[in-house]
């Protein structure tokens, strides 16, 4: 690395997303670190990160299909909060517009757990999962995008305030992520370019 002026991107002092000490009921886990799926809104998992700007830390909740592991709904924010996930799930539902039965796997932190978030999958025919106590691989879907993302966007820069991380965020995952970042799991395919694949294929064979 030395020799070719490589230089590793390192990892920032980690920082708990996850408040798992709060009352609220407890959904089982219905994924069972079964990452696998069928077709597109079968099963999504979501979890929140962070990201330092010299204004203070910046928060984004995202939500990923397991199907072509592409991004469906996001959100950022000073604050992480319950809202924080609810604008994120509003996202995914309005974009992708889940039939019955979609299964939605977080950690156990109060902001899935809280009765407004547990209300909101409920009204929309949602079933919640939560992750196993202390198992940092019941979720390692959500964790491995947020290491991409960190990885490609987040370790090479440092961001003056939200606004521009938020910014460079959003333009991440809407252009980049989603519609170019191949991945070995979908043949080397971006997220969109593997739904559309298969969904003509199915057209066809329909």
């Amino acid at each position: 690395m030395g020799e070719n002026d490589l230089v590793s991107a390192l990892k920032t002092k980690f920082k708990a997303t996850t408040n798992s000490n709060h009352n609220y009921p407890l959904a089982p886990n219905l994924l069972t670190k079964d990452f696998t799926a069928q077709s597109k809104n079968q099963k999504w998992v979501g979890d929140i990160t962070y990201v330092a700007t010299s204004e203070g830390w910046l928060y984004l909740a995202a939500i990923e299909d397991l199907y072509h592991k592409k991004i469906v709904g996001w959100a950022l924010d000073s604050r992480m909060t319950k809202q924080l996930t609810l604008n994120a799930l509003d996202q995914a539902i309005i974009r992708e517009r889940p039939a019955k039965g979609l299964i939605f796997h977080s950690y156990r932190g109060s902001q899935y757990a809280a009765y407004d978030y547990q209300d909101k999958l409920r009204e929309n025919g949602i079933r919640q999962s939560m992750s196993a106590k202390g198992d940092c691989y019941d979720n390692a879907c959500m964790e491995s995008f947020f290491a991409t993302l960190k990885k490609d966007l987040i370790h090479r820069r440092r961001f003056k305030t939200r606004e521009e991380a938020k910014i460079a965020i959003i333009n991440y995952i809407k252009t980049w992520y989603n519609y170019r970042r191949s991945h070995s799991s979908l043949d080397y395919m971006s997220p969109m370019e593997y739904e559309l694949h298969y969904s003509q294929g199915k057209d066809l064979a329909a």
